[in-house]
């Protein structure tokens, strides 16, 4: 779905002179992942700066436009303790049902599916978030925290040594903390400047990101539909009040209404990505439709198009000397399975809860074995996931005969399989 907050921070040398504070913790990169880390911390009674190169409430996008998060159950129950989920403007849409399919475009999915069903009423395997809502959250959370200090827009130029961590702003501010967080993206400076080496994998696919007005109701059901070029997901999402903001000529096709919304992330080859979302808006809406197929009725875009090129990475170290990496900085995955953002709440969790229960002993948050415990709990799964939604990619993005009807029939055995089913629930929910 929508991606982490991009920070560009120049490394060096900062001036010398007198720190105007002193922090447990400095968060460099104010993304949905760094935010969430500053304010769990900062419930947990840490002391946190936070420093981010854009304005936070430009960052809000107060028009819909298209974006979400699918929040599994364990990311909700983070941001719940972070104070951020209770302040979202609106509700978010509960995903009761996934069902997992295989075919091609304008035909008829494979009668084998896989279909998972929420382990329990009022259990769902997550719920989907406009982005802009949770930035709204983020933003009133870390506002509202005397233990944060924001430094939104600046830049950081930070120094590590045994001692500690110096940062000090493009604006003037001297900050020292005892540990520094890596939350600035994929791309992250922090990272670099540490010299930690990372491993690619290019995807040669591009994700289209948008949102659909349908006829029919979603009831909550999501659907992952795999196809030669890459999956197709169809996200339910909150209508009515979403669908106030966007022109009512958009929904004009037949009995089209704004309560029944779900958001699309749609993964084509390359070429054939940049054709579709370069199309006007009826041959757009035709393509999207031979994939979706017609199960929720006639369909029609709202929101913005958005294009993502796909790969992957993974950082050889989680840690260096006073530095932690989070989120994006530290690992990229295939959307194949909307697990992305949900991996780097993991990394909060873990790292924040070390964190927390070190300062409420007064021992130090930066120390070695601190972050080697962090490091030993995140990336050994992390990898895992990226090895998993790889070879689920590799194996669902083909057109051979022999591996659809191999996957068909994979699809169609799990489905009889119950505990395997629900091994797969528990992974998902996190």
């Amino acid at each position: 779905m929508a991606p982490e907050h991009h920070l560009a921070v120049p490394s060096g040398e900062p001036p010398r002179g007198r720190p105007d504070h002193d922090v447990d913790v400095c968060v460099v990169g104010a993304g949905p992942v760094g935010a969430t880390l500053a304010c769990r911390l900062a419930a947990g009674g840490v002391s946190v700066a936070v420093v981010d190169r854009a304005a936070l409430p430009p960052m809000e996008h107060p028009d819909f436009d298209g974006r979400a998060y699918a929040i599994a159950a364990g990311s909700r129950r983070l941001l719940e303790a972070a104070g951020v989920w209770q302040r979202l403007p609106r509700r978010s849409c509960p995903i009761e049902g996934i069902r997992v399919s295989d075919g091609r475009p304008g035909q008829a999915a494979s009668p084998l599916f896989l279909h998972f069903e929420q382990p329990a009423p009022g259990e769902p395997f997550g719920w989907m978030t406009e982005a802009r809502h949770l930035r709204m959250a983020l933003n009133d959370a870390l506002h509202a925290s005397p233990l944060i200090r924001l430094h939104a827009p600046d830049q950081a130029h930070v120094a590590r040594d045994a001692d500690g961590v110096r940062i000090v702003t493009g604006s003037g501010q001297d900050v020292r903390a005892r540990l520094v967080v890596a939350a600035e993206g994929r791309e992250s400076p922090l990272r670099a400047e540490a010299g930690i080496a990372v491993t690619r994998f290019p995807y040669r696919q591009t994700g289209i990101v948008t949102a659909i007005a349908h006829e029919r109701p979603h009831n909550n059901l999501a659907l992952e539909h795999f196809l030669p070029g890459g999956p197709f997901a169809q996200l339910p999402m909150q209508g009515g009040e979403a669908g106030a903001d966007f022109p009512a000529a958009n929904l004009s096709a037949a009995n089209l209404s704004a309560a029944n919304l779900s958001a699309i992330v749609w993964t084509e080859r390359e070429p054939l990505a940049t054709r579709l979302a370069a199309l006007d808006e009826a041959g757009f809406t035709r393509e999207l439709q031979r994939r979706l197929g017609w199960h929720l009725g006639p369909v029609r875009p709202v929101g913005r198009r958005w294009t993502y090129r796909l790969g992957a990475l993974h950082a050889h170290r989680y840690v260096a000397e006073r530095l932690a990496l989070v989120g994006d900085a530290a690992h990229g995955i295939h959307p194949i399975a909307g697990q992305g953002l949900n991996l780097g709440f993991r990394d909060v969790a873990a790292l924040a809860a070390l964190v927390v229960e070190a300062v409420a002993l007064g021992e130090d948050p930066g120390a070695p074995d601190l972050l080697a415990r962090y490091q030993a709990a995140r990336r050994p799964a992390n990898l895992a996931m990226l090895a998993a939604t790889d070879v689920l990619d590799r194996l669902f993005s083909s057109d051979n005969p022999a591996l659809r009807l191999a996957r068909g029939l994979g699809i169609g055995a799990v489905h009889r399989m119950p505990r395997l089913k629900r091994a797969f629930v528990t992974q998902a929910m996190g």
